[in-house]
């Protein structure tokens, strides 16, 4: 039996994150934003907390007291041992986030609440079109060079997947603005989020390829003033493990009143 080809390349990435600079993490600082105004929606208090993260200096700073743990494939959480667990911008590099929102949901006590938050479809919006143009009119092709992000709908359906409960996805959209080309890329190489997909390319890309891609950003996206907008998409990802004490739906046709009378309006049969 063939084993399924992985889509990333985690030792790339874990250097690619070795040289990320904590004064570049302003994604992780919206993302922890985000975290806590959800946190401030639920009446309750959390006593055991979680954060699965690259970052433990910058999560653990933000939640002190709770147990860090890296993004491995195995993550390093003892089963039903918190009553929160945050996946704090990694579950975009995981070749099975599924998995990881499995392991989550096992280590939350019954009740317990998942905050996953990770960039979404829309980030990279711009680069990705313009490097991907910029490749076909130089090499005559095109390689991988952004990591697919999953909408915004597809990450609901792995809460269901994975047994959580009360399942919610949002997003919030950020813009950042940036002097050219490179210096979008500086940023990204700061924050750890370069290429590390396992079929990129081994050798240095022509730098006609990023001359391209930086006319044709400037054409398509400048601003008014010659910045080079990029989006971010902020993707919240909410769900419950599963307890008795939840609310669930009622079994179909156990209604006890008419829709009807509670819009007191007349019922009409549709036509055979």
């Amino acid at each position: 039996m063939m084993e399924t080809p992985l889509l990333f390349d985690r030792a790339a990435l874990g250097a690619h994150r070795a040289r990320a600079s904590h004064d570049a993490l302003f994604l992780h600082r919206a993302a922890c934003d985000e975290v806590q105004d959800r946190l401030s929606m639920v009446n309750r208090t959390f006593t055991a907390p979680a954060v699965v993260t690259p970052f433990a200096d910058f999560w653990a700073a933000e939640f002190p007291g709770a147990r860090i743990a890296a993004d491995s494939e195995i993550l390093d959480l003892a089963p039903e041992g918190f009553d929160l667990v945050v996946h704090a911008m990694a579950l975009h590099w995981a070749n099975d986030p599924v998995g990881q929102l499995i392991q989550c949901r096992r280590a939350l006590r019954p009740d317990g609440l998942l905050l996953a938050v990770l960039p979404g479809g829309q980030t990279l919006r711009e680069l990705r079109a313009v490097l991907g143009q910029a490749e076909i009119a130089v090499s005559g092709g095109l390689s991988p060079r952004i990591a697919p992000m999953a909408e915004i709908r597809d990450l609901g359906q792995l809460l269901q997947r994975a047994g959580l409960a009360l399942p919610v996805a949002d997003a919030v959209d950020l813009t950042a603005e940036y002097r050219d080309l490179r210096h979008l890329m500086h940023d990204l190489r700061a924050m750890g989020e370069t290429n590390a997909l396992a079929a990129r390319l081994r050798h240095p890309t022509r730098r006609a390829v990023f001359d391209a891609a930086e006319t044709l950003y400037r054409d398509h996206f400048a601003t008014p003033e010659g910045r080079l907008p990029a989006t971010f998409e902020l993707v919240c990802l909410t769900g419950w493990a599963p307890a008795d004490s939840q609310p669930k739906p009622l079994r179909p046709g156990s209604a006890k009143a008419r829709l009807a009378d509670a819009l007191r309006t007349t019922e009409t049969g549709l036509p055979d």
